[in-house]
């Protein structure tokens, strides 16, 4: 019985797309073509957030289960690419900058030097992890806008139409409003996936965000007492 109704469904789809208009199917097509890029970027987003995540937590284990700082390069081999990672790169080679140009050695010159590597490191991380969302929030916010452009059309052209044909019954308009409404659903279809996404993921942006200003402030407490 749901086979026999996906069958039905898409017979009067294909239907439905094959009597619509030049202006309708440029509107369907570019529908098309974002919501299949919003979904490639959705896939791509999701696989790199769980990589991410778990290559984090691994690094935060390493660090708080070591006496000596860790070398950012072996840990890189190690572990995998995470965010904190980058941070701690950078936060240590500050570090050991001042270190070296220090005579009287084992002291840091300037916390907030490093402080400030370590915020530049983290706004690099999130804009990398905010790659393409911008697409996505204008999937999000634009292709309902096109399909509402492709009904409208197409109601147009099935009104003309109708005063063409000197028609006036709702047989003769019903599948000109039919096939218009199509651009509408194709537009929710492309919109609904791609804000899902987007709050989704901004979600877990701002999560690394927070975990990279912890770090910081954990990275800053043990410098500390490393040189106390």
């Amino acid at each position: 019985m749901t086979v026999e109704l996906f069958g039905l469904l898409q017979s009067d789809l294909a239907r439905l797309l094959a009597q619509t208009g030049w202006v309708a199917r440029f509107v369907l097509l570019t529908l098309l073509a974002f919501s299949v890029f919003s979904w490639a970027i959705i896939f791509h987003k999701y696989f790199l957030f769980r990589r991410v995540r778990r290559a984090t937590q691994r690094f935060l284990d390493t660090f708080r289960n070591s006496s000596k700082l860790p070398e950012p390069r072996a840990l890189a081999a190690s572990l995998g690419a995470s965010p904190l990672l980058s941070v701690y790169a950078a936060a240590t080679e500050e570090l050991q900058s001042q270190l070296r140009g220090n005579p009287h050695g084992g002291k840091v010159r300037s916390p907030e030097a490093v402080e400030v590597a370590m915020q530049l490191a983290s706004a690099q991380e999130v804009g990398k992890l905010e790659r393409w969302m911008s697409f996505l929030a204008t999937t999000g916010s634009v292709t309902p806008f096109i399909g509402l452009l492709g009904t409208v059309w197409g109601v147009m052209d099935a009104f003309m139409g109708l005063g063409e044909a000197g028609a006036t019954t709702l047989r003769a308009v019903a599948p000109g409003i039919a096939e218009a409404l199509v651009a509408t659903a194709a537009g929710l279809f492309a919109a609904i996936p791609a804000v899902i996404a987007y709050n989704h993921f901004l979600h877990q942006i701002r999560e690394f965000a927070t975990r990279m200003d912890n770090f910081g402030l954990e990275f800053l407490v043990r410098t500390e007492k490393s040189a106390s």
